[in-house]
């Protein structure tokens, strides 16, 4: 199995770092630095040995899940409102240096509150403390949605949108949902999420992930009317229900590192059996993610260079990601379209700039 680190050309590898880019799909207990999260477990009396540390950053041919390690840091290793504002300030001081300009990053507040024993009120201010700093030392604009955790009730979903709509914060602009979701459909949220729209609040939802149906994908369009999906591989499954998406012009935030079909495709046939592939020809607006990105050891780079290396993308396909971002992103129209038209721009004389023997592969 090819890695999201292995090297292209460097003419290459330079365009993909420079081009202006959004993050919609990322985690930020999944973005925590391998010397943070040892730093953390020393503070807490070292609850986790040393090699378990070092499996949680290894990633080898069948890559394991994550969820472990995020429980980890709810349970055992978070444990000041500091904590959170650390991970924060570094995960977008991460992603700039990768010219990510805006990001839209997912936080579950019910393990905060519940399992690390910081209020609501004091961690939301911290994490949007960590947003200010770091617009103001990297420039880059961070925006935090607050994610439900499927693995808990779907009351304590309904109270996790109460803490957000109480204590309403611009940089706060959403609600999603994440964590497994086999045998936690969509479905069982719809209060959460109607609560959340009523408040006007932006929506998404993962669906269509470890393998779940596409149905899952049209229940939360359809009943939790969400503005985006985030992986929603499985609607390939469906073509017609596809083609629907597609004419509705739905956002799928896709990840190339998705460990689950890493875990279930043969090494020489997932990337070319990925629906991640097969996606753009059905239709559907896809952007690139890194999701949990020091766990899944990619670089916002990284994913870019996975729609090039491992799936075949161009030029082209790779300019209309970009904008699929920025038109999927929460942000205001006009903001959209300066950045529409200043980012295309610096994309096209970045373009330019490539020598004639630096390629990319065809589809």
């Amino acid at each position: 199995m090819r890695t999201a680190d292995t090297a292209l050309p460097d003419p290459l590898e330079s365009f993909l770092r420079a081009i202006p880019k959004v993050e919609l799909h990322c985690h930020l207990f999944g973005t925590v630095r391998h010397d943070t999260f040892a730093d953390l477990n020393r503070r807490a009396g070292s609850p986790l040995a040393d090699d378990e540390i070092e499996g949680f950053y290894t990633r080898g041919e069948k890559p394991v899940g994550v969820l472990r390690v995020l429980r980890a840091l709810d349970a055992q290793l978070v444990r000041s409102a500091d904590d959170l504002h650390r991970l924060t300030f570094e995960y977008l001081q991460d992603a700039a240096a990768h010219q990510v300009r805006y990001s839209e990053f997912f936080w579950n507040p019910t393990g905060t509150v519940h399992a690390s024993g910081i209020g609501y009120r004091q961690a939301q201010d911290a994490i949007v403390r960590a947003i200010h700093d770091a617009e103001r030392a990297f420039g880059i604009v961070g925006r935090l949605i607050a994610a439900i955790d499927r693995e808990a009730s779907p009351e304590a979903a309904v109270e996790m949108v109460q803490w957000v709509t109480a204590n309403r914060r611009d940089e706060v602009i959403g609600i999603g949902i994440d964590y497994r979701e086999n045998d936690r459909p969509p479905e069982l949220f719809a209060e959460a999420y109607r609560d959340a729209r009523r408040a006007g609040l932006k929506t998404t939802a993962h669906a269509g992930e470890f393998g779940m149906p596409w149905t899952n994908v049209r229940t939360a369009l359809d009943l939790l009317q969400v503005d985006r999906i985030d992986h929603g591989y499985t609607v390939v499954d469906r073509p017609e229900f596809a083609r629907e998406c597609a004419e509705r012009g739905v956002l799928f935030t896709v990840v190339p590192t998705n460990s689950y079909y890493l875990r279930t495709l043969p090494p020489e046939r997932w990337a070319l059996d990925h629906p991640i592939r097969r996606m753009p020809g059905l239709g559907l607006r896809i952007h690139p993610n890194t999701d949990d990105p020091t766990l899944h050891k990619v670089t916002p780079t990284g994913a870019w260079r996975m729609m090039v290396r491992d799936f075949g993308f161009g030029l082209d396909e790779l300019r209309g990601f970009m904008h699929n971002g920025l038109d999927g992103a929460w942000i205001d129209d006009a903001q959209r379209r300066r950045w529409r038209a200043d980012w295309s721009a610096e994309f096209d004389q970045l373009r330019a700039s490539l020598s004639p023997d630096s390629f990319l592969p065809t589809p």
